[in-house]
């Protein structure tokens, strides 16, 4: 297998299911002749053409409404939004149409739409681009909502994300375009909903998805030269939420932390801290601990921003927490 960045993996996976199939097309601000804003799609304007290609205004309500009418005529959109904090600019045409359209009408009729955004903070953009509002999304029924946190994962959901006939929420997180992993080459899928296990361990378990997956194996690993093994379930998609890895660790460890980049209060942590102690209470050892942003605008300046952003320390401590209580 190559070992490539996850851009080049989230690129290799647009390019192969274009090459596919040809219902497949993109449209979003600047992914045509500049070649995208993360240069996912560089070098897709000159081979498949600016049909297929397509550079749109500037204006999210208008490239999501557009790809809701091309996914309902036959054809595989693939819209992008240059971040998920401009997503709010198209929440009608996402929560109101896109999720719903395929119940409200006894399923007369698909939806095959992929809204592939950018998320996370940690890149100095300010308060108003920085933001991780997953659990928004996730919120509502109809949509499928997907994060991953290897470029393996990446190329394999998104492939499968393209092929679904359901209306999905891609989310890429800033900083994880250059993280470098091994990828399988050709026909490569990661069925969606499955959630995963990415490291083994016995003493807690770890849940977490996206770029707090990569802060997670790092705690994990300075834990184990103390002695703490940490079993680390990556959720993968939030929407529909698979929580059998999740209950099947927590019964073997006992013990668990959750790890997210949102904001802890009505977030992805809370569902799976609700869900645990619903599913799997007579195993409880110890109060689950929630690791998360600090409760503010995310600051534009660098040592602000890293303060209110979950760290790798962070997860150690709350490990050690659960562990020796």
């Amino acid at each position: 297998m190559a070992k490539i960045t996850m851009r080049q993996a989230i690129s290799q996976a647009l390019w192969e299911e274009m090459e596919r199939d040809p219902s497949v097309f993109i449209l979003g601000e600047e992914v045509g002749v500049w070649g995208g804003t993360y240069a996912v799609t560089k070098g897709f304007y000159d081979h498949f053409g600016e049909e297929r290609v397509r550079d749109t205004p500037i204006a999210e309500a208008a490239i999501v409404g557009a790809a809701i009418g091309a996914s309902l005529t036959g054809t595989r959109p693939v819209a992008e939004l240059m971040t998920i904090n401009f997503a709010f600019s198209a929440m009608d045409h996402i929560v109101n149409e896109a999720a719903k359209f395929h119940y409200m009408f006894n399923g007369q009729m698909v939806l095959p739409l992929v809204i592939r955004t950018v998320g996370g903070g940690g890149r100095q953009l300010g308060a108003t681009h920085s933001q991780t509002p997953d659990a928004i999304f996730a919120h509502f029924p109809g949509l499928k909502v997907v994060s991953p946190g290897t470029p393996a994962d990446a190329k394999g959901l998104l492939k499968a994300a393209i092929r679904s006939n359901d209306p999905i929420m891609f989310i890429e997180h800033a900083t994880l375009y250059q993280t470098r992993g091994e990828v399988p080459e050709g026909d490569y899928i990661v069925p969606i909903g499955k959630s995963t296990v990415q490291r083994a361990g016995e003493h807690v378990t770890i849940v977490t998805y996206s770029k707090m997956l990569e802060l997670s194996l790092k705690a994990a690993e300075k834990l184990s030269k103390e002695g703490i093994e940490a079993e680390i379930v990556d959720l993968r998609t939030l929407r529909p939420l698979d929580m059998e890895p999740v209950i099947e660790s927590f019964k073997k460890t006992n013990r668990a932390v959750v790890v997210e980049e949102g904001w802890k209060s009505y977030g992805v942590g809370a569902e799976i801290v609700s869900r645990i102690y619903e599913e799997a209470f007579d195993f409880v050892d110890a109060p689950i601990k929630r690791v998360a942003q600090l409760e503010v605008p995310l600051p534009y300046n660098r040592r602000l921003e890293q303060k209110a952003l979950p760290q790798v320390e962070d997860i150690i401590s709350a490990v050690k927490e659960v562990y020796n209580g």
